[in-house]
């Protein structure tokens, strides 16, 4: 079973790594202690996404909903066959994980399966399941032993979240937009997108990044500077899309590259480490 077990987290640290450089990078740079609960829940996230994002030519709404009742079925078994879910079942057990926040998440993979336009409330849900739980799943692994501080952080981590997520509608407009035809901001035509428009959107973001930082200063060390390390990464992010020219965001997919993410991560750790955040 110590084997089975492995292999089954194995499998959830490789597709951390395999499909988000970033991100992976960060974990590695908390705690040895806390890595393992991360790449637990980041599998699971980033498997239930891929069923709603990629697999066209399947039928997605049965596939979801065999996954969905594959997690709730190895949460109560302790157990599952799909080395991912039995990861993250794991996960869940050990931190304490709350099962509203895992079907709040579900909601929002679900809801990409059956919207195409959000209004401003359904944003708000869909923001809530798909970026805020993953951020206090994460804040649960990291404070598991101590509810208080947990319930503390609560409101930062959920800001980080919603930045994150912002962030990410930019930066995948042309492929959500164009290729998929969401639309995530209510009354928002990326074909025929305003500066204004941006500027204002970007404003938000940076709100949101403000709001959340509150709260990252408040982080133990063990796991302060890999969480800062994702937001300096997503800052920087936002930064290359605000100098982009309106027209171009249904152009190109922007990314940090190699070079500036090495810079980060000098930066970072110095202001970590000399306590400047």
């Amino acid at each position: 079973m110590d084997i089975y077990r492995k292999n089954n987290l194995d499998c959830s640290r490789i597709t951390t790594r395999n499909y988000s450089t970033s991100f992976s990078l960060g974990v590695r740079m908390l705690s040895p202690k806390y890595r393992e609960g991360i790449y637990s829940i980041y599998g699971f996230v980033r498997y239930a996404d891929e069923i709603v994002d990629t697999f066209f030519d399947q039928d997605q709404k049965t596939i979801f909903e065999e996954f969905r009742q594959e997690t709730h079925k190895a949460i109560e078994r302790g157990f599952s066959i799909n080395p991912i879910i039995d990861s993250f079942q794991r996960a869940v057990h050990k931190y304490g994980i709350d099962r509203d926040l895992i079907d709040a998440f579900l909601l929002s993979m679900e809801m990409d399966l059956y919207n195409h336009e959000y209004s401003p409330e359904l944003l708000k849900t869909y923001i809530y399941g798909s970026a805020e739980v993953v951020g206090l799943m994460c804040l649960r692994v990291f404070y598991y032993d101590d509810p208080e501080k947990y319930d503390a952080l609560v409101a930062p981590a959920r800001k980080l979240g919603e930045a994150f997520q912002k962030v990410n509608f930019l930066r995948d407009a042309r492929d959500d937009f164009a290729e998929k035809g969401r639309v995530y901001f209510k009354d928002i035509d990326f074909s025929n997108f305003s500066e204004m428009t941006k500027k204002q959107l970007e404003a938000e973001i940076e709100l949101d990044f403000q709001e959340a930082m509150k709260g990252l200063r408040q982080l133990k060390k063990q796991v302060r500077f890999g969480v800062y390390l994702a937001y300096t990464y997503y800052l920087s992010l936002l930064k290359k899309i605000k100098n982009a020219r309106p027209e171009d965001i249904l152009k190109k997919r922007y990314r940090v590259s190699n070079t500036q993410k090495s810079y980060l991560l000098v930066n970072a750790y110095l202001k970590n480490a000399l306590n400047l955040l």
